[in-house]
């Protein structure tokens, strides 16, 4: 597997200290410190290490924020039902026509280096002999991060192996273990997290913030609560969604604010790099200042790469306050005997400057529907009820009319859709844990135009990583590409 790097630990370790963006770490480290001999022997010095891991995340090709192919909640939007590409042939295109290979796809590499790193950094961490006054918030965050990469992969790609060293002679002969391990390694990660972090944030200098772009314990508990969900363990998803809720550090914001650094809905988000090539990708997909009439032969794609679908303007009920403070509105004035032309666009990230936006990556709302479809599969139809509200609620709509579980299940997958659309792949994993994703997918591929197939709700995995490693089987249908 691609987690054996041609890199060594060290030598990463050194670019990334080097490296570090100001927005998460104020290093003291003089130049040309060498990591190779000195790693782990302070905490300026071991935090350097996991920030450089964070950084990592939320580069130009970082997997939650980055640009071109790698931005998950983008092009899992594309290839599902809730953004149409405006271009052709180029890497939206490839997406949203679902004729992804492992040439154009290489998320499974992306995360397990990075799964790599965070090994290296835990053995690194755990091994040294230096006193670490903040060994467990460095611990608790690579324990979170390495759950979070799991997530996506076993998301992304079904059974994956499960790496937690960085011995390559282990490591290159792993197998594939079944998605049900793949979560008890999640959860195992998360609740060292949770026992390891502090309920305050914490910033790279170990120090308490106001800012939520490190996990705590409550983010901690908000994804273990996601990923029991996930493993249809419901009541234990309902525990960990109460933790959270219950907590009055969070609230749910006002519709205008969620996005914003200031927000209290927030459990975990990504502050933004400060460099003018790295703001907020989201604004440059969706928005990028686009007007709000375009006369002929102006045209969307001059400005953006990608449209709402239909599918996910029909999400949202009459009076929803989500379709207007999240849905932007361009029209291409009629023409002669061309009548006018309206698009609408993803509207949540709504400006280029990195310091008035943070990526947001978890966050109250998600909690809630979360509880909600938990207690909904536990029969707990009153107080599902309730957290539908909430939601309802906040979007300006009255209660919901359901009243059994079934309609419930359906009530919450529509929120879902009308509350996460666009956001960190959630749309893609619903639809596949829910079962729905062929019967949504058989409808929206012709559309497209393109032909929608069971296997391809699992991506491939790269050709050179299973010649590498014999013990992995490529995913069905796609061959050897």
């Amino acid at each position: 597997m691609k987690i054996i790097l041609q890199i060594t630990v060290c030598a990463f370790f050194t670019v990334i200290i080097l490296t570090s963006c100001n927005k998460y770490l104020n290093t003291d480290l003089p130049a040309g410190y060498l990591v190779s001999e000195n790693a782990f022997v302070s905490d300026n010095s071991a935090g350097s290490v996991v920030t450089g891991i964070f950084i990592s995340t939320e580069s130009s090709g970082g997997l939650v924020t980055g640009g071109t192919g790698q931005n998950l909640g983008y092009i899992t939007s594309l290839y599902t039902d809730e953004t149409k590409s405006l271009l052709t042939g180029n890497f939206a295109d490839i997406f949203y026509k679902d004729i992804i290979t492992s040439s154009n796809v290489n998320q499974w590499t992306n995360l397990y280096n990075k799964i790599y790193l965070i090994n290296a950094a835990i053995e690194g961490i755990n091994n040294s002999s230096a006193v670490l006054n903040y060994k467990d918030q460095w611990l608790g965050e690579c324990y979170f991060l390495r759950a979070y990469f799991y997530f996506y992969l076993t998301n992304l790609y079904g059974d994956v192996p499960l790496a937690t060293t960085s011995d390559y002679k282990i490591n290159n002969t792993l197998s594939r273990s079944p998605q049900t391990k793949v979560y008890v390694q999640i959860l195992s990660d998360l609740r060292q997290a949770q026992n390891l972090l502090s309920t305050d944030y914490k910033d790279a200098n170990g120090a308490t913030t106001t800012a939520r772009i490190r996990p705590n314990k409550y983010a901690a508990m908000g994804m273990a609560a996601k990923a029991y969900l996930y493993a249809e363990k419901w009541d234990s998803a309902e525990i960990m969604a109460d933790s959270v809720i219950n907590n009055t550090n969070y609230q749910l914001d006002n519709l205008s604010n969620i996005f914003t650094p200031q927000s209290k809905e927030t459990l975990w988000g990504m502050a933004l790099i400060s460099t003018a090539s790295i703001s907020s990708y989201e604004y440059g997909y969706y928005n990028n200042g686009i007007p709000a009439s375009l006369v002929p032969p102006d045209v969307p794609s001059k400005y953006v790469l990608s449209t709402l679908s239909d599918n996910v303007m029909r999400s949202f009920d009459t009076g929803d306050l989500r379709l207007t403070n999240w849905v932007r509105t361009t029209v291409i004035e009629a023409s002669g005997s061309t009548p006018a032309v309206y698009y609408y666009f993803p509207n949540k990230y709504t400006n280029a400057t990195p310091s008035s936006v943070n990526e947001i990556l978890l966050r109250l709302a998600e909690i809630y529907l979360i509880r909600a479809e938990a207690r909904a599969h536990e029969n707990n139809i009153e107080g599902c009820i309730y957290d539908v509200n909430v939601i309802r609620a906040r979007a300006g709509l009255p209660n919901t009319t359901a009243t059994t579980q079934a309609s419930l299940l359906a009530e919450i997958a529509k929120q879902r859709q009308a509350e996460l659309f666009t956001e960190n792949g959630n749309r893609f994993f619903d639809l596949k844990r829910t079962g729905g994703i062929d019967s949504v997918m058989s409808v929206v591929a012709p559309t497209k135009p393109t032909t929608w197939e069971s296997y391809m709700q699992l991506w491939p995995i790269p050709p050179a990583d299973i010649i590498q490693d014999p013990a992995i089987i490529q995913n069905p249908g796609y061959g050897d590409n």
